[in-house]
């Protein structure tokens, strides 16, 4: 039998357990041309909040109520009638929050050997390629710039100042609380990192960045980007992937003053990764691929086990609870 989590209702404020609902049905039997596919991790991301309402943002249609809950994910090829797939191969898809999937291969990535197949949902995958295409694409750091990232330690910022560190910047971090702060600095090799917890963050981001802040990595938004707005240097650069702080609001919340970003001549450019795919991700799995290898970048999970708790780490994504990149295992390998 196949469990399906499908979306019971639009959540106002943050998602719980109770905006979704166990179902289960019979296990699909592919078709010529399909492959079975069984889920091994699925992916919990920031932009799954914004699919849950009747309107989405655009990029992305939203799910609709009774609907699989979307969501990348790490399968095994159970049973194939697709010549480009056999049985037992893992593969990178999007069968959203369920235990079995139908798929035509259209939307598959083949894995081969992989050390750790989550890894293909986090640093090896959207998440560490937002950080790349952003950051390297975008942001354009040069040697001795100063860049910031917020949510320093999770599956895209984490990147973000590991790659700055490799083109030679200076990197301070934001996070929350003062284990992640340890991590970003002793693990990942950031040069600093504040607890965005502690009081007057403004001061102590200033502190941090005595010769003003060239690159800004924007993925929080809310009193961060408040703090960061006034030590942009002239010219700096913003790309800009999400801004998670304010993903559960009913309202608009009020924002800083951005006429910051006239007087300095700021370039702030939003960006949604999946217009990248066709002309980056070969270059960017080449890459990351051997910086992995060499250890040269450094990956974290945060692994949940039973599809049951997808719901509650995405809640818990939401509010800053993660400790890396959030990845549910459904089954082994």
């Amino acid at each position: 039998m196949n469990r399906r989590l499908t979306l019971a209702a639009y959540p106002q404020g943050l998602p719980g357990p109770e905006h979704f609902e166990i179902n289960t049905q019979p296990t699909p039997e592919p078709a010529d041309g399909q492959v079975l596919l069984r889920t091994l991790y699925l992916s919990v991301d920031p932009y799954q909040r914004n699919l849950m309402a009747p309107v989405g943002p655009g990029y992305a249609p939203p799910v609709p109520l009774g609907g699989v809950m979307v969501g990348g994910t790490v399968s095994r090829v159970v049973a194939s009638r697709h010549a480009g797939f056999k049985e037992g191969e893992l593969v990178l898809g999007h069968a959203g929050w369920q235990d079995y999937a139908l798929s035509d291969g259209s939307d598959l990535l083949a894995l081969g050997n992989v050390k750790q197949a989550s890894h293909a949902l986090g640093g090896l995958g959207m998440p560490g390629f937002t950080a790349y295409v952003g950051l390297l694409d975008i942001g354009q750091p040069k040697p001795g710039e100063t860049v910031v990232v917020a949510a320093a330690t999770g599956a895209v910022g984490s990147v973000v100042g590991q790659l700055a560190k490799l083109k030679g910047a200076r990197v301070v971090g934001i996070a929350s609380g003062a284990d992640k702060c340890r991590h970003a600095v002793e693990v990942l090799g950031f040069d600093a990192c504040l607890d965005r917890r502690e009081p007057d963050l403004a001061g102590r981001l200033s502190a941090a960045c005595p010769q003003g802040i060239d690159i800004y990595f924007e993925n929080v938004g809310g009193e961060v980007l408040a703090a960061v707005l006034p030590l942009l240097n002239v010219n700096a650069r913003m790309p800009v992937c999400g801004f998670i702080s304010h993903y559960n609001e009913a309202a608009p919340a009020a924002g800083p003053d951005l006429a910051t970003l006239l007087a300095k001549r700021v370039r702030v450019q939003g960006f949604i990764i999946l217009d990248h795919y066709g002309e980056r991700f070969d270059a960017f799995r080449r890459d990351m691929g051997a910086w992995l290898a060499e250890g040269r970048i450094t990956l974290r999970e945060d692994i949940v086990d039973g599809l049951e708790q997808a719901p509650a780490a995405l809640a818990r994504l939401l509010q800053g609870g993660n400790f890396g990149k959030t990845v549910v295992r459904v089954a082994e390998e």
